[in-house]
């Protein structure tokens, strides 16, 4: 058979008819306002294309867009009524790119990829996005964080991931907040590596709560509770700091399950304790005023808001019942410091050791504690900054007046 013969015989072929459904080349014939009137290649049937089936600009001149002689491919839609030979056809261009993006959106559906996209709008409930066909995004899936303003994503491109896609229902829905998630996985793990309990980074307040801040370690946020702000009173984090303030932090706690990194900003300065007794020594001997009295010793305050214990064993080298039988609150004693514990924040005093009438065993050597002293001061000691617990020293005194 000819060359000629064969050529004739693919143009028949083509020629054999135009399908709903098929996808055909089309060259452009004119345009009119609202439409395109375009024509198969090698089929002899002619057909348009409305605007709406051209481009999703539903004030776009389509003389911008196309002139005659333009060629490009389209979806048939339908047969449109009339008598003309071979019928007439309309097309579309719109439709076809949603299939083919559809194609391609269920394979990275399938492959887990993220897309990318731009937010052209938003509706009740959330935001409508170009990803080659038109998706939506919940408000709930926008981010991890509540949003409540939906405007500003407006002309944003955004980077999402699928989460439920339908076709035959022009269904497609699509979340960030998963790829926030994972994303913020995948850097909590790199930087939790990083860090050990005790360390002390720079990071940077990135939002502020109720509850307290969140700080930017490395791209990871950390929370340092409202109590973990100060030493003294905080009633909200906002009134002392302040978004995008770089900040020293203590890295006080690492939660792998529950990707959380627990932060100090307190801990990284001296406490109260630490400045109220970094000029005092084992040894040293001061006038103090008494506090409060117990049934097991009286509390002497060794620097503003501090105290320390005077176990009734130190208070003198005569034997003692009650404190209260030798001491008064407020009244001025002199004492010497047994042991600073920093660790506990606890002060052990001595009045009977700084007594100048006390033997030079007494000034001298520095005075042992006995094994029961020791427990009783473990037990009598908080974790403030005083040192003491306040429920029991009250409690005593109320004994002490029955």
């Amino acid at each position: 058979m000819s060359e000629n013969s064969n050529q004739f015989l693919d143009a028949l072929k083509q020629m054999q008819g135009v399908e709903v459904g098929d996808i055909v080349d089309v060259e452009v014939l004119d345009i009119e306002d609202g439409q395109i009137d375009v024509g198969v290649e090698n089929a002899g049937v002619e057909g348009v294309i409305t605007r709406r089936e051209y481009t999703s600009d539903r004030n776009a001149d389509l003389r911008d867009l196309v002139k005659p002689g333009d060629k490009f491919k389209a979806l048939v839609l339908r047969r449109a009524g009339g008598d003309k030979e071979n019928g007439e056809f309309f097309f579309s261009v719109t439709r076809l790119k949603e299939r083919e993006a559809y194609d391609k959106l269920q394979k990275d559906f399938e492959d887990g990829n993220p897309v990318e996209g731009t937010v052209t709008s938003s509706v009740r409930g959330g935001l409508i996005v170009d990803v080659g066909t038109r998706g939506f995004l919940p408000a709930s899936l926008i981010s991890n964080r509540y949003v409540s303003d939906l405007k500003p994503y407006i002309g944003k491109t955004m980077k999402l991931k699928i989460t439920e896609i339908d076709p035959n229902k022009n269904r497609l829905i699509l979340s960030h907040k998963d790829l926030v998630e994972e994303e913020r996985e995948e850097a909590f793990d790199k930087v939790a590596s990083q860090l050990v309990i005790g360390d002390v980074v720079e990071g940077k307040v990135s939002r502020l709560t109720n509850f307290g801040a969140f700080i930017d370690v490395g791209g990871v946020d950390g929370l340092v509770h409202i109590s973990e702000i100060s030493y003294k009173h905080v009633d909200k984090p906002s009134d002392v700091l302040k978004v995008g303030q770089d900040v020293k932090v203590k890295v006080i706690g690492i939660d792998n399950d529950r990707h959380r990194i627990s932060l100090s900003i307190k801990q990284t300065e001296p406490s109260p304790f630490e400045q109220a007794t970094a000029d005092l020594n084992e040894g040293d001997i001061f006038e103090g005023e008494v506090k409060s009295l117990t049934n097991f010793g009286a509390f002497v305050e060794v620097a503003d808001g501090i105290q320390g214990l005077v176990h009734v064993s130190e208070i003198s080298n005569k034997h003692v019942d009650k404190p209260s039988d030798v001491l008064k609150v407020g009244q001025s004693v002199k004492v010497k410091v047994l042991n600073i514990d920093p660790s506990d924040r606890r002060i052990s005093l001595s009045i009977k050791a700084a007594d100048s009438n006390a033997s030079s065993e007494n000034h001298n050597s520095r005075p042992r504690r006995s094994r029961n002293e020791n427990s009783v001061n473990k037990k009598y000691m908080s974790d403030n900054d005083n040192g003491f617990a306040l429920g029991d020293i009250i409690g005593d005194q109320l004994k002490d007046r029955k």
